[in-house]
């Protein structure tokens, strides 16, 4: 009877071990989060007011801000700080805009289906179409311009 009270208390003690263990994050409230407001409730509503807060950043801030991005990437290559770096990244007129680099990192957390997957598909969404209608308007622009150009021929040949 003992050995067998001491094998259940054994088992529930290893499995109680088999849990997620989740390393503690820091009890300070990341930059972007306003003191004294609502603390984001979860890590897509903090990246949504992380992004709020980068797109007013003037462009040393913003550069502070990526490379502070950037490294926290390199530390832990996790789904929350992948979209925080594409976030910014996809800033558009920064010198450190990519938006190539920015649609790998929200690929790859779209594709595996975690927590942020919504918000890394909206977001590959939004930078597709802003791709696209970057070519159109570069498209339209040639046709401006071929367009001048065959008027000022016209122009100079009435002359």
């Amino acid at each position: 009877m003992r050995a067998l009270a001491l094998l259940a208390v054994g088992c529930a003690a290893a499995l109680a071990g088999c849990g997620v263990i989740r390393i503690a994050e820091p009890l300070e409230p990341a930059p972007w989060v306003q003191a004294g407001g609502p603390q984001p409730a979860s890590d897509t509503e903090s990246l949504l007011l992380y992004f709020q807060h980068v797109r007013k950043l003037s462009g040393p801030d913003a550069a502070r801000e990526h490379d502070a991005a950037r490294q926290a990437y390199g530390r832990a290559r996790t789904d929350f700080n992948r979209v925080r770096l594409a976030m910014i990244l996809s800033l558009p007129g920064m010198a450190f805009t990519d938006e190539a680099r920015a649609l790998g990192l929200l690929d790859t957390v779209a594709r595996q289906g975690g927590k942020l997957q919504g918000l890394a598909a909206v977001l590959v969404a939004q930078l597709q179409e802003q791709q696209r209608l970057a070519a159109s308007a570069q498209g339209l622009q040639q046709k401006l311009d071929a367009l001048r150009s065959l008027e000022r021929n016209m122009i100079e040949r009435s002359r």
